[in-house]
């Protein structure tokens, strides 16, 4: 079977867009890859929301993020695309970082051109280091990478703080220096979004963020919408952990109503998973499995 870079690699290029969900746990991953996806993003938000209990503003570091995707490669056969955020340091810590990620199994690892502590990219007050800068950090992506085709995106957040053209010139600075894959963060318009897809060399990725209807940002397209422009991916990477915390907050609701206000003892299905379809979708089958075959009798 060929390396996860390579089948990557190979849905990038593909003629029909790729959908990488946008995955941050167990749970993720596990129902992402139960629905059929073959690829998913490992939210860098989602990570430090969930894992850390902080919004995307770079207190989550190196470790927690490794650990976290190392967690969910154990658990899922998806085409894993990791989020490292700026690479924690200079090039040479971009080095270490790609060399990191890649032993723990993900398809690709993402590198942004923010100044650290980076912030979502949807978030005011963004700011980004020079273009020579991050094109050393790619290059030594690219250097540090034992698979050749370990897929290196790199990211831009150019767009808002600089200007569509200055995205579209550090995207191509980015290809030349061996990047496999391309994002442009925060695209304001579809035009915009178009423009930039038709004026690089390589695969571009996008992301909608379902969710965020009160914030101006990417306008919401179909995947059909954006194949047509050009696009190679696309992402969401809110859409499962927002709708897991309404989950919890509706149940919650519910919860402190009627059980902890009213004291009464109530069940409400249509707001939980089964017991059966937790154990299901958690592997308990393998595990069975395992138990059979190993356990002793």
């Amino acid at each position: 079977m060929s390396s996860p870079g390579r089948q990557l690699k190979a849905l990038l290029r593909a003629p029909k867009i790729l959908i990488a969900p946008g995955i941050y746990d167990g749970y993720s991953a596990r129902l992402i890859e139960q629905l059929g996806f073959r690829s998913a993003s490992i939210s860098g938000a989602g990570t430090s929301e969930s894992r850390m209990g902080w919004a995307d503003r770079g207190v989550m570091g190196l470790e927690e993020n490794l650990a976290n995707a190392r967690r969910i490669a154990d658990c899922s056969g998806l085409l894993l695309q990791a989020d490292a955020d700026t690479g924690y340091g200079n090039a040479i810590n971009v080095y270490f970082v790609t060399r990191a990620f890649e032993k723990a199994g993900m398809a690709a690892v993402m590198f942004e051109d923010q100044v650290w502590p980076k912030r979502c990219g949807h978030m005011a007050g963004k700011s980004v280091i020079a273009s020579d800068e991050m094109v050393q950090k790619v290059k030594a992506a690219a250097a540090a990478r034992t698979d050749p085709d370990f897929v290196i995106k790199a990211r831009t957040d150019a767009a808002g703080p600089l200007g569509v053209e200055e995205a579209i010139r550090r995207l191509n600075l980015y290809a030349e220096a061996g990047a496999d894959c391309l994002y442009a963060d925060a695209l304001l318009s579809a035009k915009d979004i178009e423009r930039v897809a038709r004026s690089v060399p390589l695969p571009l990725a996008v992301n909608m963020g379902l969710g965020m209807r009160s914030r101006k940002t990417t306008p919401l397209m179909s995947p059909k919408q954006l194949e047509e422009m050009g696009v190679a991916q696309v992402s969401y990477p809110r859409l499962l952990s927002t709708a897991a915390l309404k989950g919890m907050m509706n149940a919650m609701q519910v919860f402190m109503g009627e059980v902890v206000g009213k004291n009464n003892v109530i069940d409400r299905p249509d707001l939980l998973a089964s017991f059966e379809e937790l154990n299901d979708l958690m592997g308990m089958g393998r595990l069975d499995e395992l138990e059979k075959r190993f356990a002793s009798k």
